[in-house]
């Protein structure tokens, strides 16, 4: 039995498609005000230093170090190169996917801010040593974002173009991050990350329905924020391949030179 699919499905399409990308906090972090501490030197120290690495308990204390360090998200630690995580902010991130039976798209996304970082908690952490591995889960209570769109391409055989300015906010968000070292110290990281629950979301999606039709936005929003859940098992994947591209970049500009050796025991 087959299912007909009509343009009347279309905003749902694109806006799936946009939150793909957005949820994959896809962002190259800019500079922000550092924070002044005494010693970073001795506040690493401290923090790390208490966690043992022959102990049994180490992925127990690593675990409360990580939560502990949420203190630096607004600021980053510029003495060692590390970029604020809350806000992120990109000014440019692009999304091509080839014409593929009636279906491809490019969407660029301008001045996007990310919140929520700083409420968010590692629940889970596990070390890997003989992989050079690290993976942990994260919940956040809630995530928003906001920017602006432009979009292209075709949806289920029809040509569209929409731009505007979108908003998202995700409440009760978890993933799993596994970050793991290619080779000696200073080498590549690569990351992967599986979000694990998405608990609800509200999105708006400006001009997604007809440009400058504004009063129509009401409509697309309630089609989005009732739909996602449908689609979700199927964009899931391509969401996990996206986050994992984005955080390899991030955690390589930030951490890669992290001094972590200096501050264990």
């Amino acid at each position: 039995m087959s299912t007909k699919i009509t343009t009347q499905h279309n905003p749902m399409a694109l806006a799936l498609v946009i939150v793909i990308v957005i949820m994959s906090g896809c962002c190259i972090m800019n500079g922000a005000e550092a924070l002044t501490q005494p010693s970073v030197d001795e506040e690493m120290s401290r923090l790390l230093g208490k966690c043992d690495l022959q102990s049994d308990e180490f992925d127990y204390c690593m675990k409360d170090v990580f939560n502990d360090l949420r203190a630096y998200f607004p600021t980053g630690i510029p003495q060692y190169n590390v970029k604020p995580f809350d806000p992120h902010h990109a000014s440019f991130i692009e999304l091509r996917r080839g014409n593929q039976n009636g279906f491809g798209f490019k969407l660029i996304l301008r001045n996007v801010s990310e919140y929520g970082w700083t409420q968010s908690e590692v629940t889970k952490f596990h070390t890997d040593f003989e992989q050079k591995r690290i993976i942990y889960s994260q919940y956040f209570p809630e995530k928003s974002l906001n920017g602006w769109y432009e979009f292209s391409g075709i949806i289920f055989g029809t040509p569209i173009k929409r731009s505007g300015f979108w908003n998202m906010t995700l409440y009760d968000y978890s993933q799993t991050t596994s970050v793991r070292r290619l080779g000696e110290p200073g080498s590549l990281l690569k990351i992967h990350v599986e979000v694990d629950r998405i608990g609800g979301m509200k999105m708006h999606v400006g001009d997604v329905l007809a440009p400058g039709r504004a009063q129509l936005d009401n409509v697309s929003d309630g089609v989005i924020n009732s739909a996602w859940p449908l689609g979700l098992p199927f964009i899931k994947p391509i969401i996990n391949e996206l986050v994992s591209t984005a955080f390899t970049d991030i955690f390589n500009e930030s951490f890669r030179h992290f001094p972590l050796d200096r501050f264990l025991r």
